[in-house]
């Protein structure tokens, strides 16, 4: 099986090291990227000894129930994320989770336009969100998406207290 590279492959390469040298554990939860984030992330040296896995979650009663999100809360925003951030990090015992959620177009969704995309983060200490206003089709969203969430990932394992 070969491997496409991608932009996110340097914050992946990035982020096996950090896991490997801190003994982190990492975990995603996906509901805008569809596992995307997950197989980038599993593509990294040695994942298996730090790549906890992933969730994904589309459907608002999938991320209420197994994720502790907010009933009724917008899908789209910066609560959702830093929630469904949350949730993995419990559910899986990880150190770092990073979720993704939000409007990957073509069309508007929920009063929000195509391209409206919240990172969420957490950690034992800290949780946190990232908005992004992305232009361009689904793919190139979801692309962008998953590349700047790797990003997110290796930045949050620097600062994280390491076991």
């Amino acid at each position: 099986m070969s491997h496409v590279v991608t932009e996110a492959d340097g914050a992946v390469d990035a982020i096996s090291a950090l896991a490997r040298e801190r003994g982190l554990r990492v975990a995603v939860v996906e509901s805008l990227t569809s596992g995307e984030l997950a197989h980038a992330i599993g593509a990294g040296e040695n994942a298996s000894e730090w790549f906890l896995g992933g969730v994904v979650a589309y459907m608002q009663d999938v991320k209420e129930s197994v994720l502790g999100v907010t009933p009724g809360s917008d899908p789209c925003s910066a609560e959702c994320a830093e929630q469904l951030a949350v949730g993995g990090l419990h559910l899986l015992s990880a150190d770092v989770c990073v979720a993704t959620t939000g409007v990957g177009g073509p069309d508007p969704k929920g009063g929000h336009p195509p391209g409206t995309v919240y990172l969420g983060w957490a950690t034992a200490e800290n949780v946190g969100h990232q908005l992004l206003e992305l232009h361009g089709s689904p793919e190139t969203v979801m692309a962008i998406t998953t590349t700047t969430a790797t990003d997110l990932i290796a930045a949050t394992m620097r600062v994280v207290d390491s076991h």
